[in-house]
């Protein structure tokens, strides 16, 4: 599965993308900077190849947060929001959606109107 997330600390996506490819899936992180046309389309571009998206809020701009909202949602994405994510929440959710759990375990899933 390829799994894009978005916002977050930048020095714990090395450690996500381990994860993610220690559990067979392809993992690509966007800081979610969105200021500038090229940001936009680097965002538009991981959400569309993405078969799952994890939107991070806390360490993220309002901005962003809404438009990776807007773009999972026009490209019919599932899309988790989470506050913050670190290795063990995220290790977490990739054994839920290894055993086919369409959220993230208990945690959440498809992002709705908003």
């Amino acid at each position: 599965m390829f799994i894009g997330i978005v916002g977050g600390i930048d020095r714990q996506a090395g450690k996500l993308i381990e994860l993610g490819e220690a559990a067979g899936h392809d993992v690509r992180c966007h800081n979610g900077h969105v200021q500038g046309g090229a940001s936009v389309g680097e965002l538009r571009t991981l959400v569309e190849r993405s078969d799952r998206i994890v939107i991070v809020t806390d360490v993220n701009s309002h901005n962003a947060v809404k438009l990776a909202r807007r773009m999972a949602r026009s490209a019919q994405r599932p899309a988790t929001m989470v506050r913050r994510l670190g290795a063990s929440q995220f290790a977490t959710m990739l054994k839920g959606w290894n055993a086919g759990d369409r959220g993230q375990g208990s945690m959440g899933g498809v992002v709705g109107r908003g």
